[in-house]
């Protein structure tokens, strides 16, 4: 008989809860199952492989607790059995209940029977009378379906005369369904069937960047150039060198286009070994990552190490570059968020808030910030105070994301609890709660328009992204829902405007990533690979859009309207 091991059940409850959205559980249980080392591939087990192994298992104590039954109505005998019968009772007290259940049946059956005899009689007195109800009114149909045909003939050329003018109608309406404003079919049927087949982004507008041997978790654009940095599971960050115009796909395994920046050298404890998170300073001339030991590295546009900066005593899950290049912040799943100074070389001040695991940190300007936390509190720091100056308590569960809007003005933050809101340095409670998303939000971004952006004279947009498998678009100033983007088929993992704030990229773990114009609350190119999207992020001149995949590739599409 087939067995499983503990290492292969290890696994499938490691992707259950990774596929369920519980990103921070399934990390401290891969960590504690040693579920790096396992010798699993992970591209071989299906989506949902635990809930389907169970729900054979308990098909097969069904058929096992079936198999004694002589009666020929085989499936029937799966309707006496619930799934708790199954995990409570062994194979002989099932048999016990199905012979029991069938033998009630069968005497309910004989009673109907019984009662449908006596009406049997009833039914064929009250038949002849309907049949002769019938002929009688055969006559009078023939002459009214003679009427109908000649109406209906009519009709049929009306409609063949206007379909043109009703498909140009429906075309405009389809936006309007998009914004929740009219009934009609759901968003996903307009994206995915009259776009599908004109929007698909050629495999000649897609460069296929391959080299890392673990998945891909990160990838970011230079500000100032065109570099693409992506970090991996792999233990190495990575500096792509991407040609401006069109892709080529001759360049897509060039070694003299890649760095390769390794984080650990010879042996080391495997758990430690996923770079994380990167950023890029200001003037895209320094490279930050995070990884799993604990440790930021600062690297330089040549793939040499600058700084190695180590005081965390956990993971580390975000780092971010204050806009003047000058400081750099973390935030780790040791309770704490560290800055940086980057001349230095060294720490300058550890802020110990948190009762949780700092999940993210994000700079309000050059000196002050923000970090969020497992501990569903969110803190305002500035360097040189010992204290908060603000903190924020409303979510009811653990803090995903935190962003600060173009101006510094109003902070968004999201949430396990399935809510994302927006606060105000000048009030303590949340100014908006926004809870139209009906499971976890994975994460937040503000659009690069509004005051403070270089789209002054476009509204201010806060997208989130939800394990609901959709992105919905905020008019902050209203505090309404703009759009809600149905067409992925998964949780949404990442999403990014593109410069000019017309355009939205969302990459998923269904594998595909859509483009949505703003505009009209649609896709407009889609693009699908071989791998769950972590993270997606557009060029700063707005015509190439990366990806970084779980096959342990990174995509560059070219995007032309």
């Amino acid at each position: 008989m087939a067995s499983i091991t503990s290492d292969e059940l290890n696994y499938l409850v490691f992707r259950y809860l990774q596929e369920s959205g519980f990103t921070h559980s399934a990390f401290v249980f891969g960590n504690e199952g040693g579920i790096k080392k396992s010798p699993i591939d992970g591209n071989l087990v299906p989506p949902g492989a635990l809930v389907t192994f169970v729900q054979r298992g308990l098909q097969f104590l069904e058929m096992e607790a079936n198999l004694s039954n002589c009666d020929a109505d085989f499936d029937e005998d799966f309707s006496f059995l619930q799934p708790l019968d199954l995990i409570t009772k062994d194979v002989h007290e099932l048999k016990k209940m199905i012979t029991e259940r069938k033998r009630k049946l069968q005497k309910g059956k004989n009673k109907e029977s019984e009662k449908e005899h006596e009406g049997d009689r009833e039914r064929v007195r009250e038949k002849e009378k309907h049949e002769r109800e019938k002929e009688c009114e055969k006559d009078k149909e023939k002459v009214e379906n003679h009427k109908e045909q000649d109406l209906h003939n009519e009709i049929q050329i009306n409609r063949e005369m206007v379909s043109d003018q009703e498909d140009k109608v429906n075309v405009k309406q389809d936006v309007n369904v998009v914004n929740g404003a009219f009934g009609g079919p759901e968003p996903m049927d307009i994206c995915t069937t009259s776009t599908s087949q004109p929007c698909e982004i050629p495999r000649s507008d897609v460069t296929i960047l391959e080299g890392h041997t673990s998945e891909v978790c990160a990838c970011a654009w230079s500000p100032t150039g065109s570099l693409l940095a992506s970090g991996s599971g792999d233990s190495t960050a990575r500096i792509w060198t991407i040609a401006e115009g069109r892709c080529k796909s001759d360049s897509k395994n060039d070694p003299l286009n890649v760095l390769v920046l390794q984080h650990i050298r010879g042996t080391t404890n495997e758990k430690s070994k996923d770079v994380t998170t990167l950023d890029w300073n200001g003037e895209g001339t320094l490279l930050a990552t995070g990884s799993y030991d604990g440790q930021a590295r600062i690297w330089t546009t040549n793939g040499e190490l600058k700084s190695t900066l180590s005081k965390h005593k956990g993971p580390i899950f975000s780092l971010k570059w204050n806009k003047k290049g000058d400081y750099i912040l973390t935030g780790s799943c040791d309770e704490t968020a560290i800055v940086w100074d980057v001349q230095a070389e060294k720490w300058k001040q550890q802020f110990e808030f948190h009762s949780g695991p700092t999940l993210d940190v994000d700079w309000r300007n050059n000196v002050s910030f923000a970090t969020s936390s497992t501990d569903t509190m969110i803190h305002v720091c500035k360097i040189g105070d010992n204290h908060p100056i603000k903190t924020f308590a409303g979510h009811q569960s653990e803090v995903n994301c935190i962003k600060w809007d173009p101006t510094g003005s109003l902070l968004a933050s999201c949430s396990d609890d399935t809510t994302a809101k927006i606060w105000s340095m000048k009030q303590d409670k949340y100014i908006h709660d926004f809870k139209e998303h009906s499971k976890e939000i994975y994460t937040i971004r503000w659009s690069p328009t509004g005051p403070g952006t270089n789209n002054p004279n476009k509204k201010l947009v806060l997208a989130s992204a939800s394990f609901d498998s959709t992105v919905k678009l905020w008019d902050v100033e209203l505090g309404k829902l703009i759009y809600s983007l149905n067409g992925h088929r998964d949780g949404v993992y990442s999403v990014a405007f593109s410069p000019n704030g017309e355009y939205l990229a969302s990459g998923s773990p269904d594998k595909s990533i859509h483009i949505w114009s703003l505009k009209e609350g649609k896709i407009v190119k889609t693009y699908t690979g071989n791998g769950g999207i972590f993270e997606v992020c557009w060029n700063k001149e707005g015509d190439k859009i990366a990806a970084c995949f779980a096959n342990n590739t990174v995509c560059i599409l070219d995007f032309r309207m």
